[in-house]
This record gives structure tokens, C-alpha cells and sequence, in this order.
């Protein structure tokens, strides 16, 4: 699809706490609160923003990676995360070494896994 004019990119991620929310992807990740209304937040994402919506107390996460980070070194964002107190997700058969980094069969791409407090899956990757 080619949009006539292009406007920046827009992330959705939901939360059933945002005050929790917020002091995760802010505090803990680093990324800057750009703008708040009602209904949830506007966080700077790179060249994009992540809208955090606040569905409430009722909110189940999904099982599936919702959003991600492509880095150049992942070991080192990984041991940068953990220092900050992410604790990354090890999934049973699929092979990860003991920092919890999975590396595709091609030896290409590596991926860890980590989740904000409700539960939403979260991914750096490298390749």
C-alpha cells in the first residue's frame, strides 16, 4: 500500500494498570512519555509511538509477541534489561541458551523474550 502522505507509525500495546504501565515502559525501559489523555498514553518509540490503552482491571494479555526491539547486540541489550530487572521468559524445547536467547537454525537471527506486568509479550531480536 502506498499512502499518499505517510504519517509516523502508531505501536498499540494494552494495559490493565497504568501507573504500572507507565513506570515500566518509562522507568524501567527507558522510553519517554510524550503525551496522556483519558484513555491511555503516547510513548516515543524511535521513529514511531506507542499508544499504551488502558482497558482496565478486566485486561488478559495474549500469548503471542505484541512488540519488539531489532538491535545490533543483543546480549549486551539483553544484560542491559536484566540490570534493570527484566527477567526474560524461557519457553520449554525451544532451545535457548541459559541468558534465555533463542538462535534460529541458520545461526541468523536471535531472539529473547521478556513481558511487561500484564502479561504482554515483549521481544528483543539481532539478525
Amino acid at each position: 500500500m502506498n499512502f499518499p502522505q505517510p504519517g509516523v507509525a502508531v505501536a498499540f500495546v494494552y494495559v490493565s494498570d497504568r501507573e504500572r504501565a507507565l513506570s515500566f515502559y518509562c522507568d524501567t525501559l527507558g522510553l519517554r512519555l510524550r503525551s496522556s489523555d483519558a484513555f491511555g498514553d503516547f510513548i516515543d518509540f524511535g521513529a514511531a509511538l506507542l499508544r499504551m490503552t488502558v482497558m482496565g482491571p478486566e485486561y488478559k494479555a495474549q500469548p503471542h509477541p505484541v512488540l519488539g526491539w531489532n538491535v545490533d547486540d543483543l546480549a549486551s541489550a539483553a544484560d542491559v534489561l536484566r540490570q534493570r530487572g527484566i527477567v526474560f521468559t524461557f519457553h520449554e524445547g525451544m532451545g535457548q541458551d541459559e541468558a534465555g536467547i533463542w538462535t534460529s537454525p541458520d545461526a541468523r537471527t536471535k531472539v529473547a523474550f521478556f513481558a511487561d506486568p500484564d502479561g504482554n509479550v515483549l521481544t528483543l531480536s539481532q539478525g
